[in-house]
């Protein structure tokens, strides 16, 4: 898994609006956000570039979310708190992994207090 790369200094990406997939439309294997139906290569290159960009905002937000849990869980002022193994286990990373989730998690935490909580987007 890769390592995480927090950037906090960059500007936050808002994506695009991903549109809703209706059930029938997402079981058909060939059916992807309705990209195969547009014909200008322009419009879908433009359209699937919008996907792109908003699954990567999505993934980098979820990883953040992420590495907050972790680091929650491993709170030592917790009773119920888990060993960095515990939480490796629980989400399939490495150990060493987590301790760096864990630490980063904190170090988010730690720069939202200031603000109340964490920006969600």
């Amino acid at each position: 898994m890769a390592e995480p790369t927090p950037r906090r200094d960059e500007p936050r990406l808002r994506p695009a609006p991903l549109l809703f997939e209706p059930a029938a439309a997402a079981a058909d294997p060939e059916h992807f956000f309705d990209l195969e139906s547009i014909e200008d290569p322009r419009a879908l290159l433009e359209r699937a570039t919008e996907l792109t960009l908003a699954f990567r905002a999505a993934a980098d937000r979820a990883m953040e979310f992420q590495a907050m849990a972790a680091a929650q869980l491993a709170d030592p002022r917790r009773f119920d708190r888990l060993t960095a193994a515990d939480i490796a286990e629980h989400a399939e990373w490495t150990e060493d992994y987590t301790k760096k989730m864990i630490e980063f998690g904190r170090d988010l935490m730690r720069d939202g207090e200031g603000r109340g909580d964490v920006d969600p987007m």
